[in-house]
């Protein structure tokens, strides 16, 4: 009580307590529990013992069949807390890390009870801070993801004194060579993900040098765009929206039928960057609405949202100099560094720009984005910093305020700071 009465006459607001522990949202399957219900692999084998021979884990299996992965024909049996004697649990900062076994084998090897996919270390004991992207089919979604995380690990986690880390060596090794390699080495555009292609997210950290600011989990899935449409394929990954913390939500222009129109003039007979059907934006969100926000108090949510105009470096082909849409000095085609904290004069800039070109050419989206959502802003970004032309990036990439709306969910979420420049 004497410490708040004593921030209050100094002006400042009382600290607020850090609980004892935090509930774990799994970045797998998105599963939200607490602490104490995990379970573990053990980390031996007993051909004598069945409860710790070699086995089928069916929880896992059925995990993987989701995502056409092969299953696992035997691996280390699983164990549950409940099963060990107190003595033998192993707690730090109130969680539940580790066991020792019947067999006098410790493991820390702590799983999904849903799932039984192995959890991140610091669950628990720091909030499950999740960023997860949506969008429809063709809006950029890999392309932005794979340019986000290239750009992340460049150059944006430098800036905030943090390193961008991929949470397993497989993960790594599949983000490099299905996205990065392609991209950014050999100017190759990768194949837009197929419907039938479901693939097991792509999880990274953003993890800060200062060991006082807890990481924050990004979570990809490279999901075909038609399944945002199509409601029992969105059940899939409903958890994963409803548990994030924050939203990357890509639209594309040419989702927009107003430019699309105007483009195709542009464009003439070099159309092959046009998908042969587009869903409109506020179809994705009247999908998000049936799946999610519906069953939200008052149907709404406040989950901080950054609306994400991908493929802005079409829009050169609508600048004027009194453009009714884009001007010739317009911000979109300026790259903006944020270093340390989120430059408020530049994402003021952005936001209101966007907000009003969104206003005029796709006012239903607009209005269905204010009634469903309640903390939002709008960005635009070139994952590529250019158009491909069949398929092949000319020149050097180069992202423009790819990172931004990222930045701007670090300072919604309390990771950073604002500034005026």
């Amino acid at each position: 009580m004497l410490k708040f009465l004593k921030g209050l006459f100094e002006g400042k607001a009382p600290v607020k307590e850090k609980p004892p522990f935090y509930p774990i949202v799994c970045p797998y399957c998105f599963d939200k529990f607490q602490p104490d219900e995990v379970v573990f692999r053990a980390m031996h084998h007993k051909a004598d013992d069945q409860d710790y021979a070699l086995q089928e884990d069916e929880t896992l299996n059925k995990y993987r069949e989701k995502f056409n992965l092969a299953p696992i024909d035997e691996i280390e049996a699983v164990i549950h807390p409940s099963s060990i004697p107190d003595e033998n649990l192993i707690v730090s900062e109130n969680v539940l890390v580790g066991l020792t076994d019947r067999h006098g084998i410790a493991t820390k090897k702590r799983l999904c009870p849903s799932c039984h996919n192995e959890l991140p270390i610091p669950s628990g004991k720091v909030p499950s801070n999740i960023i997860s992207i949506v969008g429809a089919s063709a809006s950029g979604k890999s392309v932005y993801m794979a340019s986000l995380i290239h750009t992340l690990q460049q150059s944006t986690a430098s800036n905030f004194s943090a390193a961008c880390m991929p949470l397993s060596a497989e993960i790594s090794r599949k983000f490099r060579q299905n996205y990065e390699e392609p991209i950014f080495e050999r100017g190759t555009m990768i194949s837009s993900t197929l419907r039938d292609v479901v693939q097991e997210p792509f999880i990274f950290q953003f993890v800060f040098k200062d060991e006082s600011i807890p990481p924050l989990t990004l979570v990809f899935f490279d999901v075909a765009g038609e399944g945002m449409v199509e409601e029992a394929y969105l059940d899939i990954y409903a958890s994963h929206i409803k548990n994030s913390s924050g939203i990357l939500f890509m639209v594309d222009p040419l989702q927009m039928r107003t430019i699309r129109d105007r483009l195709k003039v542009s464009f003439g007979e070099r159309q092959e960057e046009f998908a042969g059907r587009y869903d409109e934006p506020r179809e994705i969100v009247i999908s998000l609405f049936q799946n999610f926000i519906g069953h939200e108090e008052k149907s709404v949510t406040d989950i901080p949202t950054a609306v994400v105009l991908t493929k802005s470096d079409m829009l050169q082909h609508l600048k004027e100099e009194d453009g009714e849409y884009i001007r010739s000095n317009s911000n979109v085609f300026k790259n903006v560094v944020h270093s340390k904290s989120l430059d408020l004069n530049e994402f003021n800039n952005i936001n209101g720009e966007i907000t009003r070109f969104i206003e005029k050419v796709d006012r239903p989206f607009k209005d269905a984005m204010d009634v469903y959502f309640k903390n939002t802003a709008y960005f635009a970004v070139s994952a590529l910093g250019s158009n491909p032309v069949n398929k092949q990036i000319t020149g050097v990439v180069n992202p423009i305020r790819v990172d931004e709306p990222f930045i701007w969910l670090l300072y919604k979420l309390n990771y950073i700071e604002g500034s005026n420049s």
